[in-house]
C-alpha cells in the first residue's frame, strides 16, 4: 500500500506545509487552522485559507498520482492512505483511497444543524461577498470537510489502520512523517520504502530511501517494472 503526503502534490502547484521559506505554515499562522481558531473567527480562516483552497480546487494530478493509479490497475498496490485533502488520487483514477485528514469536496454546518453542502456552494458564497459562508438553514458558518488541528481524525483513519495491519509493504511518498498519529502507521508494517526530498523519522527502518521528486521516482519504478516484465524469464 502507499501513504502519501503534501510532497506528492507540490508538482501539481499545491504548496506543502513545512518546507523552509516555501511551506504554507511559514506564511500563515497555523492558529487560524485550529478548530478553536475556526470557532473564534471563521472569516479569518477563509481569508487566510482561500489561496490554498483555490490552488487545490484548480489542481490536476501529476505523474506520481498517475503512477500510483497504474500500480493499482496492475494489482501491485492495494490501497492509498493520504494526508492530502486535494482529491488528486481519485482524479488520477485510483480507488480505495483513505483520506485521513478529510477532503475539500464539501462542507458542513459548524455547531449548527450539521447540513452538508458541496464545496461549490462555499465558493459561490465567498465570491458573492459572504465571508464566512453560512448555512442556508440555520445561519451558522460552513466548515470545509477537512480535519483542523484539535479535531479528531476523519472516519477513514480507522479503515486505514486495518489496511496497514495486513500490508506486506508500505510505500511512503512525499510525507514528512512529522504529524501524529499518521506518522505511527508505518511502524505497523515490516517492509517500508520512502520517496521524499528530505529525511524522515523512518529512514533508518526503510528497506530503500529515495531522496528526490515523487514524479521522477515513481516514473522510474513503473519503467523498471515494464523492463522486468518484458525481459526473458520474468
Amino acid at each position: 500500500m502507499a501513504l502519501t503526503g503534501a510532497g506528492i502534490s507540490t508538482e501539481s502547484g499545491i504548496p506543502d506545509f513545512r518546507s523552509p521559506g516555501e511551506g504554507f505554515w511559514t506564511k500563515v499562522d497555523p492558529a487560524f487552522f485550529t478548530v478553536q481558531g475556526f470557532k473564534n473567527n471563521p472569516a479569518e480562516f477563509y481569508r487566510f485559507g482561500m489561496g490554498l483552497f483555490q490552488d487545490i480546487l484548480n489542481a490536476s494530478p501529476n505523474q506520481a498520482h498517475f503512477a500510483l493509479a497504474e500500480l493499482q490497475q496492475r494489482g501491485l498496490l492495494r490501497s492509498i492512505i493520504t494526508q492530502n485533502i486535494d482529491g488528486l488520487h481519485q482524479k488520477a483514477g485510483s480507488d480505495r483511497v483513505y483520506e485521513v485528514h478529510g477532503n475539500l469536496r464539501g462542507a458542513t454546518c459548524f455547531k449548527g444543524c450539521a447540513r452538508q453542502v458541496p464545496i461549490e456552494e462555499v465558493v459561490r458564497q465567498i465570491f458573492g461577498g459572504q465571508l464566512p459562508p453560512l448555512c442556508n438553514d440555520c445561519g451558522r458558518p460552513l466548515k470545509p470537510d477537512v480535519v483542523l488541528f484539535g479535531e479528531g481524525m476523519a472516519p477513514d483513519f480507522s479503515e486505514a489502520i486495518n489496511e496497514v495491519r495486513t500490508a506486506d509493504l508500505i510505500l511512503i511518498i512525499g510525507a514528512s512523517m512529522r504529524v501524529a498519529p499518521v506518522n505511527m502507521l508505518p511502524r505497523m508494517v515490516k517492509n517500508m520504502v520512502i520517496i521524499n526530498r528530505e529525511r524522515t523519522m523512518h529512514d533508518r527502518r526503510a528497506r530503500a530511501v529515495i531522496h528526490g521528486d515523487a514524479s521522477e521516482a515513481t516514473r522510474l519504478i513503473v519503467e523498471e517494472l515494464d523492463r522486468r516484465a518484458s525481459s526473458p524469464g520474468n
